[in-house]
């Protein structure tokens, strides 16, 4: 994790006389004495939600002169997007907290007192809606907390701080619309994020899987009209952006209403985003078997826009454990869904998350998981050992799975999807693929692009082809990313 530089400096306390003093070091000073660009840092943990939210902050924070920068050196505000999924979130923030007052305390003893001065700290995003108080508490360096439904008021809280306020803690659940109330990114800004962008249609979760936080962070489903949507998406592509990856929780749960008040799956949100010129390639995650629709499905057989990826979690593959996740659906109706999927579109590539040494796991149970993946097969998946996460049911079974097993079990499931993988790229080989080169490679003429597939492929291209979508013919593979050459 990164840490923050020598420069930044220790808050003193100081009494209100003294507010004018030449030492410049509270908070309130720093808001007010910049009327040049602040800089703006922001560490991101997590998911593609909270890259999307990471950029949505740095909107909201830009006509209060803001600007964003690479690294924590020399920024007059850090900001925490932090996750709540991944094991001990919340203790590795407070690990990063620590970090940074050892950094600040140490500079200070080595500089004069007129120097001194330090950076807002902030702290957002899921382990911040579900343990505010306790950050404030447990960590003094931070002066705001704020979840992931309330950076839309990041203006108001820094007024709080300069109007004298110590500390801002923000977890409510706001009734306005967050997305409506941003403003939109610059064309240049939004450009210079790279020709593939985030966009999230849908929040929050109805599911109620035993293991997750997310309804508790995130809130309940809630989906954006068709009308935001499409002028988010038009704006990003006036911009020059090619794809669109649709975000949600529940993404393919979507149910926004158009103009005329009717209810919208994502397939005819996707058919309403077809009809954008330029948009060349939309994707969606994160979705849930149940609701993998018909409309939807054939979306990917009809829409040549909709790519032959699709990312569909089934988490394991024994009844017995899917029901102790609630998650509603059952290894049957999950192969169901697959062959309905590679039916409309046999060439898919399949991505999954899987749990590992859930409480109640046994070895036949885990075997059933192996049974799974072999017979889906997987382009690529993410898998994890299962943690505890305060406030979910999971977190109170009494049958927890010894921690050397669920580590050998983990290792056997890697290996067989990473197998699936390097498999899935060998049979690319000798293909020609249409590659959407988004940055340029560490070698001198080589640029990184994307298959259909999402698939990293190097190719030695001339600089004025990034963002453009180009014939490569895959030749070889490394660990993981392809090489390929243009097609004359």
């Amino acid at each position: 994790m990164a840490t923050l530089p020598n420069h930044f400096f220790d808050h003193q306390k100081k009494n209100v006389k003294h507010r004018h003093a030449i030492v410049p070091d509270t908070v309130i000073q720093k808001i007010a004495k910049s009327t040049s660009k602040k800089k703006l840092y922001i560490k991101t943990y997590g998911c593609q939600m909270n890259v999307y939210d990471t950029q949505r902050m740095s909107d909201a924070l830009a006509p209060e002169g803001y600007e964003t920068i690479d690294s924590p050196d020399g920024a007059d505000m850090v900001i925490l997007n932090t996750c709540h999924i991944r094991e001990k979130a919340a203790e590795k923030i407070y690990s990063e907290l620590g970090r940074m007052r050892k950094m600040i305390d140490k500079k200070n003893r080595k500089l004069e007192d007129a120097d001194k001065t330090r950076p807002i700290i902030a702290v957002a995003g899921c382990v911040a809606q579900a343990e505010g108080k306790e950050i404030m508490r447990r960590a003094p360096l931070v002066d705001m907390v704020f979840g992931p439904q309330s950076y839309l008021n990041l203006p108001k809280m820094l007024g709080k701080l300069a109007s004298g306020q110590k500390k801002v803690l923000d977890t409510d659940f706001p009734t306005e619309d967050k997305f409506d109330n941003l403003p939109t990114a610059t064309k240049s800004t939004t450009i210079a994020r790279g020709v593939s962008a985030f966009l999230t249609i849908q929040e929050g979760c109805d599911k109620f899987c035993t293991f997750c936080v997310v309804p508790y962070t995130r809130g309940a489903e809630y989906s954006r009209s068709i009308a935001r949507i499409l002028n988010e998406a038009q704006n990003l592509i006036d911009a020059g952006v090619r794809e669109i990856t649709l975000l949600g929780q529940n993404v393919n749960a979507y149910h926004g209403q158009d103009d005329a008040g009717n209810s919208v799956t994502l397939g005819g949100l996707m058919s309403a985003l077809d009809g954008i010129k330029g948009l060349d390639r939309i994707r969606y995650t994160t979705s849930h078997p149940n609701d993998m629709d018909q409309e939807l499905i054939d979306i990917h057989k009809t829409q040549k826009s909709a790519m032959p990826y699709l990312h569909l979690p089934v988490q394991s593959g024994s009844n017995k454990i899917l029901e102790a996740m609630n998650r509603k659906h059952t290894r049957e109706s999950y192969f169901e869904v697959i062959d309905r999927i590679k039916l409309a579109r046999p060439d898919i590539a399949l991505s999954g998350d899987f749990i590992i040494g859930f409480p109640g796991e046994t070895d036949d149970d885990f075997d059933a998981t192996i049974d799974l993946i072999e017979r889906v097969t997987y382009s690529q998946a993410y898998s994890f050992k299962y943690s505890p996460r305060p406030g979910t049911s999971a977190a109170t079974m009494s049958n927890p799975v010894d921690d050397a097993i669920s580590t050998k079990r983990l290792a056997q499931l890697q290996e067989l999807l990473n197998n699936q993988q390097r498999q899935f790229n060998r049979n690319t080989i000798g293909r020609t693929l249409d590659i959407l080169f988004e940055r340029k490679g560490r070698e001198p003429g080589q640029l990184i692009g994307r298959s259909p597939y999402l698939q990293p492929v190097y190719v030695n291209a001339p600089e004025e082809f990034l963002g453009k979508i180009m014939p490569i013919y895959i030749e070889s593979l490394g660990n993981f990313a392809l090489s390929g050459k243009l097609v004359d």
